[in-house]
C-alpha cells in the first residue's frame, strides 16, 4: 500500500458524518419506537458467528455472499454477519426457544457482504426489521405489512408502496395442477421471474405464461390471478393476499406481481417488497419462511421484515436542518446553560477566550441570561 492509500477505505464502504450519522439515528430511533409500541421487543446479535449457524438456520441463506475466516481460538469458520434475520431465528430456536409465542422480536445493526446489490455498491448497510416467530398466518402477514408501513412512515418516508408476491407459487403448482418434471421447476421459476416468455415457453412451462399478466396495481392483478386459477390450487393465497390488502387499506399503494422470486429465496407463501417516493430501489423486504429447530428438524413459522432504509437516511440527511446551537460564554451559569438545553437548546461551551461561536457553528450565544442572536 502506497503512503497516499493509507487512509482510503475498501471500495462499497464509507464513513457517516454528522448529519448523516444524525439521520442514520432519527431512522433507527423512530423505527424502534414504532415498533415497541407494537410490542416487539428488541434483541441485539454479535457481528461474527459461526458460519453454519448463520448459514443453516434458514433455507435460502446464501453462504457466498458472507466474509469468512477462520477462528484463531476455535479453529472453525467463522462469518461477518450479512443477514441479522438469521440471527433472530437462531436466538428464537435456541435461548428463547421456551418462551410464549407468537414471540414478537426487533432488531438493528449493520451488516456485511462480499458485494453491493445491483446497482448499489455498498458491501455494508444499516438493517432493521421485525420478526413474528410461531405463525405465519394471514393475520400474522398482515401485521407485518402494516407494521413495515409505519415504521418507513415514522422514519420519514412517504409515497409507500407494497408489492406482493408468492414465493412458493411454482412448487404450489407444479405439485398437481400444473405438473412439472422435477428437472424443471427452477428453470421455470427462473424464466418466470426473468418475466421471459420464450424461456418459458422453451423450459416447458407454457401453462404458466398468464402468470407474466398477472401483475400490476393489485384490485386487477389479483383479478387475473383469480381467473387463472381455474383448479383453485391458490384460492387460499388468492383470499390471503386481498384480506392483507383489506387491512393495509389506504395506507400505502398496492401492487402485485406473484412470480416474483429474486430476493425471497427463504420465503414459504407470502412475501412483498416495500418501496418509498423519491428513493430509487426497494427499502426492504419481508413475508413468511421457516425457523430450524436445534438439529435441523421441526421447523417453526414465522413472519417478518427487514429494511435496508440507508437511501432513506442519505435523502433525509440532505433534507436536515443544522439545530439552533447556543454559545456558552466562559464562566457561563452552568444551571442556566442546564435549563436551556431542558428546552430544546443544543449548547456548545467555550474553552479558551479564542472560541468563535459563529465558526464552532452557534446561532446564538448566551447573554445577561438570554439567548441572543450572533
Amino acid at each position: 500500500m502506497q503512503d497516499n492509500d493509507r487512509d482510503l477505505l475498501p471500495e462499497g464502504l464509507g464513513d457517516r458524518l454528522q448529519q448523516q450519522a444524525w439521520a442514520s439515528q432519527t431512522v433507527r430511533r423512530a423505527a424502534h419506537d414504532v415498533l415497541a409500541s407494537h410490542g416487539y421487543e428488541r434483541v441485539e446479535t454479535p457481528l461474527i458467528e459461526f458460519e453454519k449457524a448463520l448459514a443453516h438456520r434458514m433455507a435460502g441463506v446464501q453462504v457466498r455472499r458472507m466474509f469468512r475466516f477462520v477462528d484463531p481460538v476455535s479453529m472453525r469458520m467463522l462469518a461477518l454477519r450479512s443477514d441479522m434475520t438469521a440471527q433472530v431465528a437462531r436466538i428464537a430456536a435456541t435461548g428463547l426457544a421456551e418462551a410464549p409465542r407468537p414471540l414478537r422480536l426487533s432488531y438493528s445493526g449493520q451488516v456485511c457482504t462480499i458485494k453491493g446489490d445491483g446497482l448499489d455498491p455498498r458491501r455494508e448497510r444499516l438493517q432493521l426489521g421485525a420478526e413474528l416467530i410461531g405463525t405465519d398466518s394471514v393475520a400474522a402477514a398482515a401485521e407485518i405489512v402494516e407494521l413495515a408501513i409505519a415504521t418507513l412512515t415514522s422514519a420519514g418516508a412517504t409515497g409507500i408502496s407494497v408489492d406482493f408476491t408468492l414465493p412458493d407459487l411454482v412448487d404450489t403448482l407444479s405439485a398437481e395442477a400444473l405438473p412439472l418434471p422435477a428437472g424443471r421447476i427452477e428453470a421455470v421459476r427462473q424464466m418466470l421471474d426473468a418475466k421471459d416468455a420464450g424461456g418459458l415457453v422453451d423450459v416447458g412451462g407454457e401453462g404458466y405464461l398468464p402468470l407474466l399478466y398477472a401483475v400490476g396495481p393489485f384490485e386487477s392483478a389479483i383479478e387475473r390471478l383469480a381467473a387463472f386459477d381455474a383448479s383453485g390450487a391458490l384460492a387460499g393465497r388468492i383470499a390471503g393476499l386481498r384480506e392483507i390488502a383489506a387491512r393495509v387499506g389506504g395506507k400505502a399503494r398496492l401492487t402485485l406481481d406473484p412470480s416474483e422470486r429474486h430476493g425471497f429465496e427463504y420465503q414459504s407463501w407470502f412475501g412483498f417488497t416495500i418501496y418509498a417516493e423519491g428513493i430509487a430501489g426497494s427499502l426492504g423486504r419481508g413475508g413468511t419462511y421457516r425457523i430450524l429447530g436445534q438439529t435441523g428438524h421441526h421447523p417453526e413459522s414465522a413472519t417478518g421484515f427487514s429494511l435496508y432504509p440507508d437511501l432513506l437516511v442519505d435523502l433525509l440527511a440532505t433534507k436536515a436542518e443544522a439545530p439552533q446551537r447556543l454559545f456558552l460564554p466562559l464562566g457561563h451559569d452552568a444551571a442556566l446553560a442546564a435549563r436551556q438545553r431542558a428546552v430544546g437548546w443544543v449548547t456548545v461551551a467555550a474553552l479558551s477566550e479564542s472560541d468563535d461561536p459563529i465558526a464552532l457553528g452557534c446561532s446564538h450565544i448566551l447573554q445577561g441570561g438570554e439567548a441572543v442572536a450572533v
